[in-house]
């Protein structure tokens, strides 16, 4: 720095007094009438009730939405009908490409001998369909927790046979990802064993099922996989103790190229920097098992509700916001990736990026995904309404959800940290229906991220400057998001520069 003059320094002190007080007065006027503004969000949030029959027509007239379906296709224009309803003047539909389709058609399952039952079973998005789309009738052998070392210890006897592979109930969040991460090396440990096809045990009691992805990365892979239910699976495995049992398995889906898929793009533009922007997204798509409700309807909604607040509010924030109701997030977040790829020129210009995911669960904070500046821009946010005050809001970095290809291209992003207890049982499940969804506690989310996403529009800085390769490369490391992506075959991606920031 610069040594000044004696002279100038007195006269910039004078010149420093002459016009403090009205610009701090000025500076005071914003921030009360931002804060103000926050407050009427907040309030108006808690109580209407448009969310939450934007949510019932949703999941009731509309239903599951699995990318690439009718349904789904239904949705985006139910989607970009609803912003237009609330007043938004902005606002468009952007297309994007899926690497491949798959969408489940019918799936059968039966014990054949020694006592012969059906059993409840599912296929798991990305298993192939039973060879010529008929029903396979095999042996059945148990792989017990799917590991190489049980499908060593089957030895011949796996060749040709359905192996049933065992999960722990689960409870936590932790067991939902480890469920997760043992697919690729079951995968690899059943394809070198040359079985003919795997038998998932759900991890969920009461004979619940759900849709459990083989691939994130939009690959179909080459054994057919069916999720039985756990109560059913513990029954083979018993007749399997006493004797030789037969099942037979009849799995057919629908698998394509790759297509065009559609997200939903709406803005309130900024006025006074209206080409910076503050994006907040939830993805729109679903498995169609239930109406997709908790994942992810209720938070599509949200995102709508927010720019129905803020227009019948009057209110014009100082930079843009725009709102994102992404598809192909369950193959793999291609929706947010395609919109990461079509606006990667403006990318330095997008402030933030916002997105909820784990359905109604209390917001409790935001996952900071690494970057350590943003917990005081957070907190700052959230100040304009004390009685919404978040305490949890971690570092940890977040895969899995549409902030990902914003955290790999260096746009500083938050994930909601909501309680996963009420969203981890009907997760991707028949069970995820509007009757799931904790209206109070949805109204509540809403009015958190309303309040967070004006604060994000409304500073005098910008939240955190966009990242290099290299520094998201270190973040990568630092918040151990790099071992995820491993273990969801997400890495090469990565390494081949076909995702993520490339300056």
């Amino acid at each position: 720095m610069r040594k000044l003059l004696p002279f100038t320094l007195a006269l910039s002190f004078f010149i420093s007094l002459s016009i403090r007080a009205p610009s701090a007065a000025i500076a005071n006027s914003a921030q009360n009438n931002s804060t103000d503004a926050a407050e009427r969000l907040a309030q108006r949030a808690l109580s209407t009730t448009a969310m939450i029959d934007d949510l019932q027509e949703l999941c009731d007239r509309i239903g599951g939405r699995p990318t690439g379906s009718q349904t789904c296709e239904r949705a985006v224009d139910w989607g970009a009908a609803r912003f237009r309803a609330a007043g938004i003047q902005n606002v468009k539909v952007e297309t994007y490409t899926v690497p491949s389709l798959w969408l489940p058609v019918a799936a059968e399952g039966a014990c054949v001998s020694p006592e012969p039952f059906p059993i409840r079973v599912v296929a798991t998005p990305y298993s192939p369909s039973t060879p010529q789309n008929r029903p396979l009738v095999t042996r059945l052998v148990d792989a017990g927790d799917g590991t190489a070392q049980d499908f060593a210890r089957l030895g011949a006897r796996a060749r040709g046979a359905i192996a049933l592979v065992h999960a722990p109930e689960m409870k936590t969040l932790d067991d939902l990802f480890a469920e997760y991460f043992k697919n690729l090396p079951m995968l690899a440990a059943a394809r070198k064993a040359h079985v003919a096809a795997l038998l998932l045990q759900s991890s969920r009691p009461r004979g619940l099922l759900y849709r459990h992805p083989m691939s994130v990365v939009g690959k179909t892979i080459d054994i057919p996989v069916g999720l039985v239910s756990r109560e059913h699976a513990s029954r083979l495995a018993r007749l399997a103790v006493r004797g030789n049992v037969t099942v037979r398995l009849n799995l057919i889906n629908r698998i394509g190229s790759a297509y065009q898929a559609r997200n939903v793009i709406a803005e309130i533009r900024g006025s006074e920097r209206p080409d910076e922007i503050v994006l907040i997204g939830a993805h729109l798509d679903s498995w169609e098992l239930g109406t997709g409700a908790q994942d992810n309807g209720v938070n599509s909604a949200t995102v709508i509700d927010i720019a129905r607040g803020i227009k019948q509010l009057g209110l014009t924030p100082r930079r843009t916001i725009r709102f994102a109701l992404f598809t192909g997030e369950e193959q793999g977040m291609f929706g947010s990736a395609g919109y990461v790829k079509s606006h990667a020129a403006e990318l330095d210009r997008h402030v933030a990026m916002v997105t909820y995911d784990i359905g109604s669960g209390r917001t409790n904070g935001f996952f900071l995904n690494g970057r350590e500046e943003l917990r005081r821009v957070v907190e700052e946010a959230m100040g304009a309404v004390p009685s919404l005050r978040l305490t949890q809001n971690p570092i940890d970095g977040i895969d899995g959800t549409d902030n990902y290809d914003f955290l790999l291209s260096g746009v500083p992003n938050l994930v909601a940290n909501q309680d996963g207890a009420p969203y981890l049982p009907d997760y991707h499940a028949e069970s995820d229906v509007f009757d799931m969804v904790d209206q109070t506690e949805a109204k509540r989310n809403a009015a958190i991220a309303s309040v967070l996403v004006w604060g994000l529009a409304e500073r005098a800085e910008r939240p955190a400057p966009r990242q290099t390769r290299a520094e998201v490369e270190r973040l990568l490391r630092e918040t151990h998001l790099d071992d995820q992506m491993k273990a969801f075959g997400q890495w090469d991606d990565w390494v081949k520069r076909r995702r993520g920031v490339n300056r």
